[in-house]
Parts: structure tokens; C-alpha cells; sequence
């Protein structure tokens, strides 16, 4: 039998049996039940100087090769969010190419793509209202022009600056009224990031949903979506209760999404996810099978990744990238396990190990025979008996 060393947070050392991969096959036709995005991540050059504070220096052949894969298994690719280290190491010339390219394989692969909007090209930490809006608008210019769909992110400039609700309104009500086409609005919690306390204009969900939903029924044909990344299943459920017909919700909740994506009595929600680039075969295999509608086989492909993604997502949450990119490594999609700004160092090895051992058990591990090298070879590394 062969088997995975596995390390507890105290040391101690255990063996688990290798499962064999899920055996998932691509879709032959588009998925239809859902629309579903992976949030990916970027990949740097190994040899680098990805430590903190530096430009980053991104490897082009493999972070458009992931994306390329996400497509083949029939999902979107949700581009330059936070998954992909906005705020946390991508800095704005890396951004803009990104977005490109981004664009570029989209069109080639014939695949949807969506990317984030946002305003941190902007150096200064403190600007005012109206520098919000056109730096929003600077950004939301360029995606359009690049043929991706924007996703207005959370601002960190907005958070800081606005003084109540009214000021949220009256900034996304700018911005959407530059927008040319239908944009998905992204409310991120504060578990991925402590500076947008008080988004939306309440530290309560409660009172801040009713200001998103203000702006979105300010103008529905401009709202393709709702991104909701609060890590709170009932939030989400109540926000999407009340959106306008066609509006969509994709559910950015890593805890919570494998009952939000199912069907039940309060509708389904959509998905655009930073787990699913992390599980993109298990993924598409679970809405492959809510389009031959067997919901059993959905809860029962799905079901167990959700404790991974826990994991991959555990606080600090807004850490879970490194996750992201262990498991991309782990899976042969890049050759190092390195990422922009040195937030490879971010989680501790019983982490990772943790990691490993509920991808096997989710069969989430794509190459079953590489990881298990890759991650004994990692274990060897640091002194520990593989």
C-alpha cells in the first residue's frame, strides 16, 4: 500500500493511504446548470525575488497554462482578484498585463473570463470621493477595452474615505454609469481583509446589504451579479432572496458553497470561487452532475471538499492563497512552490500537511503519484523523515 507522511501541529508523525485520483473526465458540451468561475491565482518565475515588498516577476507559459486547464474543464476564470494577490504582492503594471493576457486565452479558448476592478493602481493611501470614482473608472475602461467582464471589487481607498452609506452609493453609482455592459459587484469581508471594516456603510451585514441592494436596484440592467464573500451562509441567502430578476448570485463563500450551489426551496446561488481553482476537476465533475440531475452525485463529489477548503481557508483567511498555490504545485500545475511577495512562507507545514491529507481524502489530488513526491520531497527538506 503506499501511503502519505502526514505531520501533526505537534510533531508527530503519521501515515495515510494514497488514494487514487477521482477519474474525472472533462464535460464534451458547456456545463449548464451553473455558471461557475474559478478565481486563480498567479504563478512567479522560481528563480525570482519573490520576497515581500518586490515587483512582481510572473511566469507567463504557467499562469496562463492554468488558466487554459480551468477552461478545458468547462469553467470560467475569474481573473486579477484577490485570489491572484491584489493587495498582497501584484503590483499594478503586473495587474494590467495579467488582465490582457488574461483576455487573450479567454478568447483563444473560447472561455468566459471576468476580472477585478478595483483602485489600488493609486499609491496614496488617502484620496478623496471623486478620486475613488475616476479610479475606478480608469480601471473599468481597460477591462472593457481588454473584452473581459468587470467585477467591481471593495475598495480599501473607499473604506477608508467614506463617511457613510450615501458615499457608497453615490460612488458605485458613478462608476456603474460609465460601465458599457453588466458588471458583478464584490462584497469582501473582513476575514479576507481587515481594511474593509465597515463596507457598504455598517459593520452589520443587515444594514450594509441594504445599501448593495439599493445600488443594485438603482439600475438592475447594469448588475450581472452579486459576489458575495462573507463567509456567511445566511447572509448570502437573504441578499439573494431580494436580488432583481436576472441578477445573479455567485457565491463567494469557501465554507459554506456546497449547499448554496444546490437547489433548494431559497433558489441556488452561482459560484466564483478561489476553492475551485484549487479543485477545478471535482468542480466541473459535481455541475456535470446537476446537468445529468443526479443532485446525489453532486453532494457526494463535492460534499467532502468543503473541509479542505476550510482548511485552505482557515484564519487568517486572507492567507488561504498560499493554499491555493500548494495545491497548484502539488498537482504538476507549476514547477515550484513559489508565489509573489514570499506568501509561500505564509502557512506553517502541519498546515499544508492537513492540506494534503483532506485533498487525498476529497480525491482533489490530480496526480496522486507526483504529489505524494513532491510533498515527501518538501518534508525531506525541512528535516523530516519521508
Amino acid at each position: 500500500m503506499t501511503t502519505l507522511r502526514l505531520l501533526s501541529a505537534s510533531g508527530e508523525l503519521s501515515d495515510a493511504a494514497l488514494n487514487d485520483s477521482g477519474g474525472y473526465r472533462r464535460p464534451t458540451s458547456p456545463l449548464r446548470s451553473r455558471v461557475a468561475y474559478a478565481a486563480a491565482h498567479v504563478v512567479p518565475k522560481a528563480h525570482a525575488d519573490n520576497t515581500p515588498g518586490q515587483p512582481a516577476d510572473i511566469d507567463w507559459d504557467a499562469t496562463l497554462a492554468f488558466r487554459r486547464n480551468v477552461y478545458s474543464w468547462g469553467l470560467g476564470v475569474a481573473d486579477a482578484m484577490d485570489t491572484a494577490q491584489r493587495n498582497m504582492g501584484l503590483d499594478a503594471a503586473a495587474t494590467r498585463e495579467l488582465i490582457a493576457r488574461s483576455a487573450e486565452v479567454a478568447r483563444e479558448e473560447g472561455g468566459s473570463v471576468v476580472v477585478g476592478v478595483n483602485t489600488d493602481h493609486v499609491a496614496e493611501t488617502h484620496i478623496s470621493l471623486e478620486q475613488v470614482i475616476d479610479a475606478y473608472v480608469s480601471q473599468l475602461e481597460f477591462t472593457e477595452e481588454q473584452g473581459a467582464g468587470p467585477v467591481l471589487m471593495a475598495s480599501r481607498h473607499l473604506a477608508r474615505v467614506a463617511t457613510s452609506a450615501d458615499d457608497y452609493r453615490r460612488v458605485y453609482r458613478a462608476v456603474l454609469s460609465r460601465a458599457t455592459g453588466p458588471v458583478v459587484l464584490h462584497w469582501l469581508g473582513t476575514a479576507f481583509d481587515p481594511e474593509l471594516e465597515g463596507y457598504f456603510g455598517s459593520t452589520e451585514w443587515q444594514a450594509a446589504s441594504e445599501v448593495l441592494l439599493d445600488i443594485v436596484q438603482d439600475d438592475p440592467s447594469k448588475i450581472a451579479g452579486v459576489k458575495m464573500s462573507l463567509l456567511n451562509a445566511e447572509s448570502e441567502i437573504s441578499v439573494r432572496s431580494r436580488l432583481p430578476q436576472g441578477v445573479r448570485m455567485f457565491t463567494g463563500d469557501d465554507f459554506n458553497y456546497v449547499g448554496l450551489i444546490d437547489e433548494s426551496d431559497s433558489g441556488h446561488s452561482d459560484a466564483l470561487l478561489g476553492a475551485f481553482a484549487a479543485i477545478t476537476p471535482v468542480a466541473s465533475a459535481a455541475i456535470q452532475a446537476l446537468d445529468a440531475g443526479d443532485r446525489d452525485a453532486y453532494r457526494r463529489i463535492l460534499g467532502p471538499t468543503e473541509e479542505l477548503s476550510r482548511q485552505v481557508f482557515a484564519a487568517p483567511t486572507f492567507y488561504y492563497k498560499t493554499g491555493v498555490a500548494f495545491l497548484s504545485w502539488l498537482n504538476g500545475h507549476q514547477p515550484a512552490f513559489q508565489m509573489v511577495g514570499g506568501l509561500h512562507s505564509a502557512r506553517s507545514l502541519p498546515h499544508l500537511s492537513r492540506i494534503v491529507e483532506l485533498a487525498n481524502a476529497s480525491l482533489a489530488l490530480e496526480n496522486p503519484g507526483l504529489a505524494r513526491e513532491r510533498w515527501h520531497g518538501m518534508l525531506k527538506l525541512n528535516g523530516i523523515a519521508a
